[in-house]
């Protein structure tokens, strides 16, 4: 069996950082990270996520089976193992429920990642998720499109997910989106009806700071 010590404490922090930043409220969210070419560990279902300890997380295998560990591994499982198996360059998946990018999809407002450098920098577009029933099928299936070609989705009237190369780097991008949602909701209560993103010019730059 393979070591999954440093990965299951990588998650325990990022778990613990969640609650602490607001991005997660009591047993809400779920995160994972693989441990292997064909599994993965992820939180717990039921759960508060900033009391978890190492042991906590469950392995599992591509297909959601429990590999080790107790309980039930979170109901959002579908997603994760969707992410992972369409993304082979993602190592982890961070999904939580952010009040201002909640926000956003519940008044019906794109995400304008065009409309800040760093933000249109570090994602490209973010697109949002039409509504999908939480800890069903239609979750994946809600993002599957959706998956190949973003960072970050947002998950209409049921937070965000991000993707990244560890658990801190999932984190850190959820981070940033919320930071980013502040700013917009601010310039937006400062008379700015409508946001507009970063003239075509100054996108093809960017763009080629990307490549």
């Amino acid at each position: 069996m393979v070591d999954t010590t440093a990965e299951r404490i990588a998650l325990v922090r990022v778990c613990r950082k969640l609650q602490a930043g607001g991005f997660i409220a009591a047993t809400d969210g779920n995160v994972s990270c693989r441990a292997g070419l064909e599994s993965f560990l992820i939180t717990p279902s039921g759960k508060a996520k900033g009391e978890l300890l190492p042991l906590d997380m469950l392995l599992v295998n591509l297909d959601g089976e429990v590999l080790q560990g107790s309980g039930r591994p979170s109901s959002e499982i579908r997603m994760h193992t969707l992410i992972y198996a369409l993304r082979g360059d993602v190592g982890a998946v961070v999904h939580a429920h952010p009040p201002m990018l909640t926000a956003f999809t519940l008044a019906s407002m794109p995400f304008p990642a065009e409309a800040l450098p760093e933000v249109y920098l570090s994602f490209g577009a973010v697109p949002t998720a039409p509504f999908a029933t939480p800890s069903t099928d239609e979750v994946p299936r809600s993002i599957e499109a959706l998956v190949a070609d973003h960072q970050a989705i947002l998950l209409e009237r049921h937070g965000a997910v991000t993707m990244g190369a560890t658990p801190h780097d999932a984190f850190l991008k959820l981070e940033k989106l919320e930071h980013a949602a502040h700013t917009l909701l601010y310039a937006h209560l400062l008379g700015k009806e409508r946001i507009s993103p970063l003239p075509p010019e100054a996108l093809h730059k960017l763009d080629r700071l990307i490549s």
